[in-house]
């Protein structure tokens, strides 16, 4: 990938707390107006890297720059450019689907937040339930509703961290179709995700992280050409993402013991 056309990028990034050391070195680059998905087991350093590059915590060595601005630097001018989606929906259920836009588009200072709130509502699907506390909204309408809040200001770069934990599959497809339609509209996508189904769905380039650093990046396509394709009756298939990933963990695992 080109640099210039790199939006993200990220090298030699560490991270400890106390004596875990969970980021040990970790690289990728990320293009503009792509979806970027970061898969990694429990406790791999997902989320820890969406906090350094969302600049909420600090590194304790390596670079990153995201949209130009380096994180540590130029904290400031990074936050202009990105938004944040957490692994849960953080939503007020007391108000309406409307008011929770509203609030939000009045504390970003954006104009017209009425006509600007009703505008996402109809993007995305929730003009009927406006009205409605978000208390009465199912799993996938609040999700949509947060992600909906998340591009208030028209951000450039959204991180969406485990977006679909919790969800059932219907609301998972509906969320799916929102992240698609975001990078079709040329805003980057940062997923982080335990699923690996989504990241295969999804994502035009994947990073598998594990034991603290990038073990392996690139399209589907090229993960793919790791591992022989299976055969059965004579047909050949190709390896699934699940299958690529528990087998370079797997053999990641074999080799540090």
């Amino acid at each position: 990938m080109a640099a210039n056309n790199a939006t993200m990028q990220v090298r030699g990034l560490q991270k400890s707390y106390q004596e875990l050391h969970v980021l040990k070195g970790v690289d990728f680059d990320v293009a503009r107006g792509s979806i970027f998905a970061l898969l990694g087991s429990n406790g791999a350093g997902k989320t820890t890297i969406v906090r350094i590059l969302a600049t909420l915590l600090k590194p304790d060595s390596g670079t990153a720059s995201v949209n130009g601005f380096d994180v540590v630097s130029q904290p400031a001018r990074v936050r202009e450019s990105i938004s944040l989606t957490g692994q849960f929906a953080a939503v007020d259920e007391i108000l309406t689907g409307r008011e929770n836009l509203i609030m939000i588009a009045e504390l970003r200072h954006v104009k017209s937040a009425g006509e600007v709130a009703d505008d996402l509502l109809g993007q995305f699907g929730l003009a009927d339930a406006a009205g409605r506390r978000v208390s009465t909204y199912s799993g996938g309408m609040r999700r949509r509703l947060d992600i909906a809040m998340s591009l208030i200001g028209d951000p450039r770069i959204i991180f969406l961290d485990e977006p679909t934990t919790g969800l059932d599959p219907e609301a998972r497809i509906e969320v799916w179709q929102v992240i698609q339609n975001l990078a079709d509209s040329g805003t980057t996508v940062f997923l982080t995700t335990q699923y690996l189904d989504e990241a295969e769905k999804l994502a035009d380039r994947i990073a598998i992280l594990h034991e603290g650093t990038i073990i392996v990046s690139g399209t589907l396509a090229e993960l793919r050409k790791l591992l022989p394709p299976a055969k059965v009756e004579y047909v050949e298939r190709q390896p699934t993402l699940e299958e690529i990933f528990l087998a370079i963990v797997g053999s990641d695992k074999k080799e540090r013991r």
